[in-house]
């Protein structure tokens, strides 16, 4: 493995080819972890005496231990190494596991589930800034590659819950300590030096408007993704579908997201995130309009995932090429994706209790339109300012 690494060093990159793997293996790791804690809700009321409002605090508190581990870990990244700041995110997440596992009583488990939130933000962040500057031209496939790994967990985790039953959802979470436990092994193939970049500049006001822009251009899509992952469902049921093919609808739309990263790998290596994001953009509003049509309905909000699939991913090697100087600006984005994930369904049922459900695709593909309003302005903010 040495050899490897110093092979790979030399030529720039970041990750041996095990600690590439051992990478992909960690984003299945964290895409399970956070979808456990919907279906392990069953299991956690009676556990410990729950509402559903308390029951759900876990994920919320979840999410919230990964804004604060994004923001933290990009602070100190440029006091410690790479290798470092993964072993430490890995450690935190099998913490937070083996806590949310074992926990007493509902405050300690809601204490492991924000600590475990800690480690699954300094993975995401981690890993995604690394991967977009650590395989060269590679590195927007990569990060697909990465990404759809994290879609494979999300769809295993809801899994292993069918299989062990929620009222067993200790064991999952368990499971995933251990997990953690081994990858914090695994990264002695990436490449301690920090990735060498710029000091940060004082902003111009184009290098401003550049991030603000990527900042609405990612909390727009995650609002589109989050929105038809919490709505779907019920959209389609209240135009005549049952609720067992709504389910499997909304399924699929997760699963094309997974597929749609894997899919684009090859159209990385023949154009540029900027044509890439402007077609997804274009494409998930055309699906959303159709998804007004009943009988394409189903259809067309799988085509929504399989169109918004390549945007977290293929986005950040535009921003790093955009905003060299600007060391953290992934971060922001990161942070920003997170906070529109967990903003955005509960702001979409205000607009919907005003509009009704039918108005579910017109609201989703309003803020679709945006992040392709925000795509084009982007490409003419970066050539006019970066070129």
């Amino acid at each position: 493995m040495t050899d490897t690494v110093l092979r790979t060093s030399a030529a720039g990159r970041l990750f041996s080819r095990p600690a590439a793997v051992a990478s992909c293996v960690g984003f299945v790791l964290i895409g399970m972890l956070q979808a456990l804690y919907g279906p392990a809700v069953p299991g956690l009321r009676p556990e410990y005496g729950l509402s559903p409002s308390d029951a759900g605090l876990g994920l919320s508190l979840h999410f919230t231990g990964g804004v604060a581990g994004v923001l933290v870990f990009n602070t100190i990244h440029h006091w410690i190494s790479n290798r470092t700041l993964l072993a430490a995110s890995y450690g935190l997440l099998a913490a937070g596991g083996a806590g949310f596992a074992l926990a007493p009583n509902w405050p300690l488990a809601l204490a492991a589930s924000f600590l475990g939130g800690l480690g699954f933000g300094g993975i995401d962040y981690g890993l995604n800034q690394l991967f977009a500057v650590g395989f060269g031209e590679r590195s927007t496939a990569m990060l697909n590659v990465l990404n759809a790994h994290f879609g494979i967990g999300a769809v295993l985790g809801p899994a292993v819950i069918a299989w062990t039953g929620p009222g067993h959802y200790a064991y999952a979470f368990g499971a995933c300590a251990v997990l953690a436990g081994a990858l914090m092994l695994c990264t002695g193939g990436v490449r301690t030096q920090a990735v060498d970049a710029p000091s940060e500049a004082p902003g111009s006001l184009g290098l401003s408007r550049i991030l603000v822009g990527f900042l609405a251009l990612y909390i727009l899509n995650v609002a589109v993704e989050a929105g038809v992952g919490g709505w779907e469902p019920t959209h389609l049921e209240t135009v005549g579908y049952s609720a067992t093919a709504a389910a499997s609808a909304t399924s699929v739309y997760w699963l094309m997201m997974t597929a749609g990263r894997f899919l684009v790998v090859p159209i990385t290596m023949k154009h540029s995130p900027e044509r890439i994001l402007t077609v997804c953009a274009a494409g998930m509003t055309a699906c959303l309009l159709l998804a007004l049509v009943k009988g394409l309905a189903p259809v067309a909000y799988a085509g929504v995932g399989l169109f918004i699939a390549p945007v977290f991913p293929t986005g950040l090697p535009w921003l790093n090429r955009a905003l060299p100087q600007a060391k953290r600006a992934g971060a922001w984005v990161i942070a920003a994706s997170m906070i529109g994930g967990v903003a955005a369904p509960p702001l979409l049922g205000v607009g919907i209790e005003a509009s009704g459900i039918h108005a579910v695709p017109w609201l989703l593909a309003t803020l679709s339109a945006a992040s392709l309003a925000a795509t084009v302005s982007l490409i003419q903010l970066t050539r006019r300012f970066v070129e």
